[in-house]
């Protein structure tokens, strides 16, 4: 694992925020089919600001590197600076990557742009009738 920054290196021996928030206001999941990784990413929303951010990772060392990252970049920040900080940390850590890791980080800021999704649906009660279906996409497009 010589081929990685020491910053990467550190975050992957002493992940921080793993785990989940009970009663988040927004998860969001994502895997990618061709590595086998699975990311899970927990926010807790207040006002607008991102207060409390957990990950679960089931991956290589760059996904929980690249989570811990992530989640501790976006701690304080807008739900609208969270996703800029999300793309900052792309261009930082993916020209650090190796190209075959590059996938392992797009998990990353994927399951935080699902997990700030969820959370806006929950408060425009969307969430709240179960969800998506054919019937809210059909009373949207009216």
């Amino acid at each position: 694992m010589a081929k990685y920054p020491q910053f990467l290196m550190d975050h992957f021996r002493n992940p921080r925020n793993v785990g989940e928030i009970p009663n988040p206001d927004g998860v969001g999941t994502v895997g990618n089919a061709s590595c086998g990784d699975i990311m899970q990413m927990h926010i807790k929303v207040n006002g607008e600001r991102i207060e409390e951010a957990k990950f679960k990772t089931f991956g290589c060392g760059a996904a929980i590197a690249t989570s811990s990252i992530l989640t501790e970049r976006i701690k304080g920040a807008t739900l609208e600076e969270a996703l800029r900080i999300s793309e900052e940390i792309s261009r930082e850590i993916l020209s650090q990557l190796p190209k075959e890791k590059v996938p392992c980080f797009t998990l990353a800021a994927d399951a935080l742009k699902l997990a700030i999704e969820e959370y806006r649906c929950k408060q425009q009660g969307v969430h709240e009738r179960g969800g998506f279906g054919v019937g809210d996409l059909e009373e949207n497009e009216r």
